[in-house]
């Protein structure tokens, strides 16, 4: 890494991590060890799943899948605003283009 990482303790379930990170990224860092933790204690306390390397597997898909949908979700929103101005810019054409239609209309 370089001369500005620094060294950040993280505790996943009770257990704790030293990880370089980039300097400024403290605060990232340890807000996602704590999410992280949250999910692998969620998964412990369910008791189907016994083993840290098993848990953290878990929790490591459990995140992703979170992830895959949230961008679908995101995409689909971008998708439906985009009609939505796509509709807007339409019917502004439309009126511009009755509007003129009625000048030419009245001025014969």
């Amino acid at each position: 890494m370089s001369t500005d990482a620094r060294t950040v303790t993280v505790k996943l379930l009770d257990k704790e991590y030293t990880i370089s990170c980039p300097d400024g990224a403290e605060a990232e860092l340890l807000a996602s060890a704590d999410y992280l933790n949250q999910k692998m204690l969620d998964i412990r306390h369910s008791g189907k799943i016994i083993g840290l390397e098993r848990i953290a597997v878990m929790a490591a898909l459990n995140m992703s899948h979170e992830l895959i949908k949230s961008r679908e979700e995101q995409r689909q929103a971008v998708e439906v605003n985009l009609r939505r101005l796509g509709q807007k810019i339409d019917q502004s054409l439309a009126r511009n283009s009755a509007s003129r239609v009625d000048e030419n209309s009245s001025s014969s």
